[in-house]
């Protein structure tokens, strides 16, 4: 890991053992892009890898002759109005209406370690001898307006994360219109693109499609990173697979609304962007003040999409996520919600809790219900006290009698939100985003309050402080499931501020409350998957990964989420059946064999379980608790996609490569099927390995190259069941 500068030649060269981002500054004083991509030898310059031919119509820098343009160079910050007729990455107003800027190097910095960002999530370092960061001073004379570029380089997982600080270091007041936390230029435009894309129950579906001519992008002007596509993208080449061939990831550490493009021009290149959505946000930077974007992630493989995953699953897993949780095994749980929904009481709870804990559970979480005036989603949302008539002893009480079966305590909460009729919505109807003399428009008969305002987010600190002390709960259920609307708040003096003001409450609130209550497991939830974005993993270390918890289904879900995001994020659980989003009927056994892949827990009425159902979930549990470690944190590699066929192939391998567990599911029945074999991956060649289930022993290189055989061909299938079918393997060395 190196950061290295060329004084003669202005070159910057950030490397790693994986890759290698290379950059100098030509006259007068912009930074150009020159490489990014599988880590080359460092030199003295770079300068052959300049491309800056002269192009007719093209607006130059100046008339000097050399007939260069800004136009045809690839730039590390673009900006408006100097001759670049690409998307800039920064766009401004200055107080007499002018947008033009003209950013010029002035300085820079290297050092070790990496910066935090003030009030926004991102990445870190345990130890500053883990990353490098480069910071490079641009500054425009005219206005006086002046943009750091931060680059962190580590070797910890080789990525690279970029955000800038742009401070207003003139007289006048300066709008943002727009600034971009990534401009990124490459040289040509031969790849197709990877987004996750979706929407309620349907979250992250891998969707790949060659770039074209012209603007294509994803984003969410919801006031949230949305279902509908999650902040990444993707570019690979044409013959890039899960194991082979080039790839770059750029994803967004932030959790509100999003840009994420991919402009190819008419001459074949590429500018990347990803930063905050510019159609719903202005920021007015007063002399002096300073504005921080959010952090964005670049991944570089030349081993594949899973190459790819991985780097960005160790970084999230143990550079992301903070505190107690931070690579501990998860708790086996049950929520009470498709067991009861609203329909409870302290007994009712407690005695399916009695029944949890005779087969293995860890964990009873309480969900939507247990707060007063709520016996269905229209109303009750914002007092947050509990409801007497159904818990007539207190929430401690309650508690109590959870820990005393063993097993600790979780509970709901959707403190965003607010319900008519409730006590904070008539006394304050000012803290409800909407503007006066306009209709309100309602999501899931709520509606969203003004956290941009310190005083609300003061009142729902008091409020969950109260019920965190008070209860003593060990989890935290924060729900989420309404986009915004009707976006206005009279206290706000500049209204294109407001959701970006918004998120940045939402962090500040999960912030206090993870400081004053450290050991507390944070899920973050909205509607299911609707806010699984790294910006919720840097204070909730596990995201409820979809409301669709069919079994099928969230194999599809789960894979697509993990193009980023580790295993040990993902809340999974086994529901009844048939199922209560599709009423399809899948087995136990591949219901559990599905969730061990995710955090793990059940979301049913276990006291109606028959007893051979109670039998196999004491032996699934137990399973879990064994090799969870292996199933969170080891490294996972997927092996077939459910979106190209009829089965659905992953593994997780433990970090010294001694054991494995490999699972097979197939979708519908095939008859009469002939052999099929899946290679196997991330095993030590030269070790010999048990295989379950084959009851053989086979050296690790034979499994990678010649793989585990499904069927036998004959008709009579080693794999033969029902639809729906799922198998593990697991894998221990011998030798």
């Amino acid at each position: 890991m190196q950061i290295i500068y060329h004084e003669q030649s202005r070159t910057f060269h950030l490397r790693n053992s994986v890759t290698s981002y290379i950059f100098r500054i030509i006259d007068p004083g912009y930074p150009v892009h020159l490489y990014y991509g599988k880590a080359i030898h460092d030199r003295e310059d770079f300068d052959h890898l300049l491309e800056a031919a002269p192009r007719p119509m093209s607006v130059l820098i100046a008339d000097d002759g050399s007939e260069l343009s800004l136009e045809h160079l690839k730039l590390e910050y673009p900006v408006y109005g100097t001759g670049d007729m690409r998307p800039p990455a920064l766009d401004i107003r200055a107080s007499n209406g002018s947008r033009l800027l003209d950013l010029r190097y002035e300085s820079h910095r290297i050092t070790e370690g990496k910066p935090g960002i003030p009030g926004l999530p991102a990445v870190y370092c345990d130890d500053s001898s883990e990353a490098m960061t480069l910071q490079i001073r641009l500054k425009d004379a005219k206005t006086g307006l002046a943009v750091i570029l931060n680059y962190t380089v580590t070797e910890y997982a080789p990525a690279m994360m970029r955000s800038a600080e742009i401070i207003n270091e003139g007289t006048q007041e300066i709008v943002l219109e727009h600034a971009m936390s990534l401009s990124l230029d490459l040289p040509d435009r031969d790849y197709d693109m990877i987004m996750l894309t979706g929407a309620w129950a349907r979250e992250r579906s891998v969707k790949r499609n060659p770039l074209h001519e012209g603007a294509q992008s994803i984003s969410s002007m919801r006031g949230f990173s949305s279902p509908h596509f999650n902040p990444f993208i993707a570019l690979c080449r044409k013959n890039c697979t899960e194991t082979e061939g080039e790839v770059t990831g750029l994803s967004f550490v932030y959790s509100g609304n999003f840009l994420a493009e991919a402009y190819c021009d008419t001459y074949d290149t590429v500018r990347l962007r990803m930063g905050i959505h510019p159609d719903t946000f202005k920021w007015h930077l007063a002399p002096q003040a300073s504005f921080h974007t959010p952090e964005a992630v670049l991944a570089y493989s030349c081993t594949g999409l899973n190459g790819m995953s991985q780097i960005f699953h160790k970084l999230y897993a143990e550079r992301l996520v903070r505190g107690y949780w931070r690579g501990r095994p998860r708790p086996v749980l049950l929520n009470n919600w498709e067991a009861t929904y609203f329909d409870f009481d302290e007994a009712k709870l407690l005695g399916i809790a009695a029944e949890a804990k005779k087969l293995g559970i860890e964990l009873f979480v309480m969900d939507d219900g247990w707060f007063t005036n709520r016996r269905n989603d229209r109303s009750g949302l914002g007092d947050w006290e509990y409801d007497p008539e159904r818990f007539p002893y207190g929430l401690g009480h309650y508690t109590e009698a959870i820990r005393d079966m063993g097993m600790m305590a979780g509970i709901w909460i959707e403190p965003e939100m607010v319900s008519p009729g409730t006590k904070i919505f008539r006394e304050h109807p000012d803290w409800v985003i909407h503007e006066e003399g306009r209709p309100m428009h309602p999501g899931r008969h709520e509606y969203v309050l003004n956290f941009a305002d310190p005083d609300v987010v003061q009142y729902i600190f008091e409020k969950l402080d109260r019920l965190l002390s008070e209860g003593g709960f060990d989890y935290v259920k924060w729900d989420m499931n309404r986009s915004m609307s009707d976006v206005f708040a009279a206290s706000l003096p500049h209204q294109d501020e407001l959701m970006h003001r918004y998120i940045l409450g939402v962090y500040s609130l999960y912030e206090r409350l993870i400081r004053k209550y450290p050991k507390t497991l944070f899920e973050s939830c909205a509607s299911g998957g609707g806010r699984f974005d790294p910006g919720m993993l840097y204070y909730a270390p596990q995201c409820w990964t979809s409301d669709d918890t069919d079994a099928y289904e969230r194999q599809k879900i789960q894979y697509g989420t993990s193009m980023v995001y580790p295993v040990s994020s993902m809340g999974s659980h086994v529901s009844a059946v048939p199922n209560h989003q599709l009423g399809r009927t899948v087995s136990l056994k591949t219901r559990a064999e599905t969730a061990y892949f995710g955090t793990f827990g059940y979301e049913m009425d276990v006291s109606k379980m028959t007893e051979d159902e109670k039998e196999q979930t004491r032996r699934h549990i137990a399973f879990m608790k064994a090799n969870r470690q292996l199933l969170q944190f080891g490294t996972f590699w997927r092996l077939k996609s459910p979106f190209e066929s009829n089965e659905t192939v992953w593994m997780t391998v433990s970090e010294d490569k001694t054991e494995a567990v490999v699972a097979y599911y197939r979708c519908l029945q095939q008859i009469n099927r002939g052999f099929r074999r899946i290679r196997l991956a991330g095993l030590d060649p030269d070790r010999l390995y048990h295989v379950s289930e084959l009851e053989i022993d086979v050296y690790g290189d034979e499994l990678m190259h010649t793989g585990l055989i499904l069927s036998d061909g004959s008709g009579g299938e080693r794999v033969s069941g029902t639809d729906f079918l799922s198998r593990l393997y697991m894998l221990r060395a011998v030798s």
